[in-house]
């Protein structure tokens, strides 16, 4: 028998489907590029080693505390937080944590009771004390761009005994609990992590499924299983270890020379493309997730010609976001109308609605309409090493999509994430890309992180309709679908400012070998991989 690949996925370049069901993270289309079908057998214990997972996101940083970035993706399988996402949940439940809720319809308090005989890696005791600290601790070290903005409604912590936590409130936020499941509250041993600075020995004592046994910065890290661990995740592997590729073409390589078993992040639009190809006959396998990831555009306000709103709205009114999805992306990306993505409760098609198809003469009459008649000069810079291999050929097409409309004279610049994010923290930049991976799956998630004087853009943004009203409305609300209202009017209000100019939505894929199986159900819903999920398969 032959299996033959359904590939499930739309190839239209229409901009947008305003009534597509929400799709779990859990519910994905495996994709199978072999010439056979196997019967996968249960997960077991690897008899050949560990897992090795190729990925193009490196850490930034060892230290939660420090972390409001892609090195999640190392802490969720080193650290653990009270309440994490099982396989197929969408909504937080306990994990360190044996029980959590808030303690009245008020969302004003919020109690975990830790599970009993918790420890660290090393076997010191993990009790309430120590959550208290590591939360108390990203408070009190604050790191410019770290995750203490997570925490803007957490007013103190009390203590019960050894097992029980109280977060005391200053204002009803329903979406709490998902902050607690963001790695960036990973729980941490108050012995090895100082009060008020970083730690800085390269070392690792968490209480996740795996223990940080060796990193090399860069290069790759070694988990093995923690014996102390007590949760929720049920380890099929005993063994991970991540290596960490500059780009997809190289990944890709190790993955068809058989140096690694499967990739998480970082794939290339054309070797997604590659890997689907009928013409494969290799012993691969894809699995394609539905994904919240976001690319966006920044206008900084301060700078003399993007600070003009005329200038922001003629470069939303040229943008073909379906063209760089199709030209550049090859149709692995969907256009993106709205900063919150597709899936999620309250997502609108604001700039679409507005703007309509692109149009070069939209444009021209709205900067004549403010009086600008000259040639617009802009400066885009984007990262070179942090978003994939797309980004410059992305730029690049943005570039001749606004001098192609005869109104703009736009130069492109490129800068290695560290520079890169110290220069748009700084200011220096004109216009500049992003991504955007969700700290939890809430339509506030993608609106929130981006307003307010302090804010992940390190570029102030104050809208006091969102952060003082319709936020506020909205975190009283723990039934999410009850505040489609409140996200639709943020959302118009980015419309109408266009500060932030959303571009596209990813999806996720994961490669892997033939022999390797638990890649759909791998990625949780803030599309974080899950590496205790990843097994060999036991009988063909």
């Amino acid at each position: 028998m032959v299996c033959r690949p359904w590939y499930g996925r739309s190839r239209s370049e229409r901009v947008f489907n305003r009534y597509r069901a929400l799709r779990q993270v859990a519910a994905v289309t495996s994709i199978s590029l072999v010439a056979g079908c196997g019967v996968l057998g249960s997960g077991s214990a690897d008899d050949k080693g560990p897992i090795v997972v190729g990925t193009t996101s490196a850490p930034s940083t060892l230290d939660p505390a420090a972390s409001w970035d892609g090195s999640w993706e190392l802490f969720r399988n080193i650290y653990q937080t009270l309440l994490s996402y099982p396989s197929g949940a969408a909504a937080p439940e306990p994990d360190a944590a044996e029980s959590c809720g808030f303690t009245n319809s008020s969302n004003l308090a919020y109690r975990c009771v830790l599970r009993t005989g918790m420890k660290f890696s090393d076997g010191d005791t993990l009790d309430a004390r120590a959550v208290k600290y590591s939360i108390d601790r990203i408070r009190r070290i604050d790191l410019s761009g770290g995750p203490a903005g997570l925490l803007g409604s957490l007013d103190r912590i009390s203590t019960r005994g050894d097992r029980e936590i109280v977060f005391h409130l200053n204002k009803p936020d329903a979406t709490f609990p998902f902050v607690l499941a963001t790695p960036a509250m990973s729980i941490v041993d108050p012995d090895d992590y100082p009060a008020r600075s970083l730690r800085k020995d390269g070392k690792v004592f968490g209480s996740g499924p795996y223990s940080l046994r060796s990193y090399e910065e860069g290069k790759q890290a070694e988990l093995v299983k923690n014996d102390h661990y007590k949760g929720f995740a049920e380890r099929k592997n005993d063994a991970v270890t991540i290596r960490y590729f500059p780009g997809s073409a190289d990944m890709v390589k190790a993955l068809r020379d058989k140096k690694i078993d499967a990739t998480y992040r970082g794939l290339a639009a054309s070797d997604i493309v590659s890997l689907q190809g009928k013409q494969s006959q290799e012993d691969l396998q894809l699995v394609e997730g539905a994904g919240t990831e976001i690319s966006y555009l920044v206008f900084n306000p301060k700078d003399p010609w993007a600070g003009k709103a005329a200038v922001r709205k003629a470069v939303a009114q040229i943008v073909d976001r379906a063209a760089i999805a199709h030209k550049v992306y090859k149709d692995t990306v969907d256009p993106l109308y709205s900063m919150v993505p597709k899936g999620l409760t309250g997502h609108t098609t604001g700039f679409f609605d507005d703007f309509g198809e692109p149009s070069s003469s939209k444009a021209r009459k709205i900067l004549l309409d403010a009086g600008i008649t000259q040639r617009v000069p802009l400066t885009l810079w984007y990262t070179t090493d942090r978003y994939g291999s797309e980004t410059a050929p992305e730029f690049q097409e943005l570039k001749s999509q606004l001098n192609d409309s005869g109104l703009f004279s736009v130069k492109v610049e490129g800068r290695p994430w560290k520079t890169f994010e110290a220069g748009y923290r700084k200011g220096e930049y004109p216009a500049f890309g992003r991504g955007w991976f969700p700290d939890f799956p809430d339509a506030e998630n993608f609106i929130a992180p981006f307003v307010g004087e302090q804010n992940a853009l390190g570029t102030p943004y104050p809208t006091r309709e969102i952060t003082g009203v319709l936020l506020p409305q909205s975190r009283r609300q723990s039934d999410r679908g009850a505040v489609v209202k409140e996200f639709e009017k943020a959302q118009q209000i980015l419309v109408d400012d266009a500060r932030l100019l959303p571009l596209w939505q990813g999806k996720q894929f994961v490669a892997a070998s033939e022999d390797i199986s638990g890649g759909e159900r791998a990625l949780d819903p803030s599309t974080i991989m899950m590496m205790w999920e990843l097994y060999r398969k036991t009988s063909w």
